[in-house]
């Protein structure tokens, strides 16, 4: 959402870059690029897969938003096991009416950790937010566009 939060900047954005991959483009397969950008933590086995195959696709990968550096609010699962997360989850939530696990083989299975990006695969630059500022995604672009390594600072990382 902060993305998008660009507003008009998006049809700035548009005309210098090609945005060949996303939820909301329908491609089928990631394809290679110069950067690549990802927020969110790795949860489960889908995700460090699409994770992985983008690092091996991509020159740049960005690590957007604090879920995707440190692991942020997902990554308060942590202090349980697995088990205990999923069965509160699935089975003791107060809406839940299910007996028993998900157990599909379609469904991704949800790692024990939500892992932060760099301990899955090599992060080359990371923007900082819960969530990031539009202002500071649209500076961090237009600096590496420019060719230039973003600085962050008080100004530009102020959150209030």
């Amino acid at each position: 959402m902060s993305f998008l939060d660009l507003d008009e900047r998006l049809v700035e954005l548009v005309k210098l870059v090609d945005i060949l991959h996303s939820p909301i483009v329908d491609t089928k397969d990631i394809p290679e690029v110069d950067v690549g950008i990802v927020e969110g933590c790795v949860n489960n086995n889908e995700q460090e897969h699409e994770l992985r195959k983008l690092r091996a696709r991509c020159k740049v990968l960005i690590a957007l938003g604090d879920c995707a550096i440190t692991g942020n609010v997902p990554a308060l699962r942590n202090q349980f096991s697995l088990r205990d997360v999923l069965a509160r989850g699935f089975e003791q939530t107060e809406s839940t009416r299910i007996s028993c696990l998900p157990n599909d083989p379609v469904m991704p299975r949800l790692h024990p950790k939500a892992q932060p990006l760099q301990e899955v695969v090599k992060v080359d630059f990371s923007i900082p937010g819960c969530p990031p500022d539009a202002d500071v995604i649209w500076y961090a672009l237009t600096e590496l566009l420019a060719g230039r390594t973003p600085q962050w600072n008080e100004q530009n990382l102020r959150y209030d």
